[in-house]
This record gives structure tokens, C-alpha cells and sequence, in this order.
């Protein structure tokens, strides 16, 4: 009886130690989730801005969104050092949290998509004021074989963007 009881006092042993670790495994779980919910906010209301045509608007959001993906960044570096940790003790916790993770990333690239449409749509609109202003400025002249003539240096006019809004 004595190998017995033995045995089972490392077991015993063991569970305190890792009761804490379990603890704090499950509040880094849920730092990045309280990160991810507040960012896919902020990304949402990002998106729905640039989709109404209000830039101006979701620009004034980029600070907001830098501390809120700093704060995420933060979250998954922690909880990738307690991953193990929380594979042992909260398997189901850990699948949520991968579930909510691709919700995210879906999120993620639908703003992604509209950003890069704006931007698409923006730089198309410049390439046409450009064409145009160019097309004004250049003479409309052939050469002795009857080909447009290729418009010298002089006539190029430089077009000026203001990044600012």
C-alpha cells in the first residue's frame, strides 16, 4: 500500500501547480479575445465609412486602430507562450478561440478589400484628371510619315496631388 500512496502523491502534487497556470492561460484567452472584439469593431465601423464615401471620417480612426492592433499583437504573443499551457487545460477554449480568429481574419479581408477598392478607385480618378490635363496640353501634330508626334519634355505638365483631405 505504501507504493500506492506513493504513487499518487506526484499527482496530487502536480495539480496545484498547474491551477494557477490554467488561470492565467484562460485570462490571456480572454485578453485576446476583448483585443480581437474591439478591433473587429473598429475595423466594422472602418469599412462602413469607407463603403458610405466618408474617408475623411475612417481616417481619423488610424490611431485608435494602431493602439487596438498593438494591443492584439500583444495578446497573441502571450497567448502563443501559453499555448501549450492552455492546449492542456482548455482544449475547448482553445478551439473558440480559433473559431473567433477566422471570423476575424474574414473581417479582416473583407476591410482589406474595401480599402483596396477606395484606393483602386481613387487612383484611377487621378490617372484620369492626369490624362486629360495631359491631353489638353499636348499638340495635336503628325509627323512626315503621318504618326501622332510623341510630346517633347516642354509639353508634359506635372500634375500636383495633395495627400492631405
Amino acid at each position: 500500500m505504501n507504493q500506492f500512496n506513493a504513487s499518487r502523491q506526484p499527482m496530487q502534487a502536480q495539480r496545484p501547480n498547474t491551477a494557477p497556470g490554467n488561470a492565467q492561460a484562460r485570462k490571456v484567452a480572454e485578453q485576446l479575445m476583448d483585443a480581437m472584439n474591439a478591433l473587429l469593431a473598429l475595423i466594422e465601423h472602418e469599412t462602413e465609412l469607407v463603403r458610405a464615401g466618408k474617408v475623411r471620417e475612417a481616417m481619423t480612426l488610424e490611431s485608435k486602430k494602431q493602439e487596438l492592433s498593438r494591443n492584439y499583437v500583444s495578446a497573441v504573443s502571450e497567448l502563443k507562450a501559453n499555448q501549450d499551457q492552455l492546449a492542456k487545460s482548455a482544449p475547448e477554449l482553445l478551439s473558440t478561440l480559433h473559431r473567433h480568429h477566422d471570423a476575424f481574419r474574414a473581417m479582416l479581408q473583407v476591410n482589406l478589400t474595401v480599402l483596396a477598392t477606395a484606393h483602386a478607385v481613387s487612383e484611377s480618378v487621378v490617372r484620369g484628371v492626369n490624362a486629360e490635363i495631359q491631353k489638353r496640353n499636348v499638340p495635336n501634330t503628325y509627323t512626315a510619315a503621318g504618326r501622332r508626334a510623341t510630346p517633347g519634355p516642354r509639353h508634359i505638365t506635372p500634375l500636383a496631388v495633395s495627400r492631405s483631405l
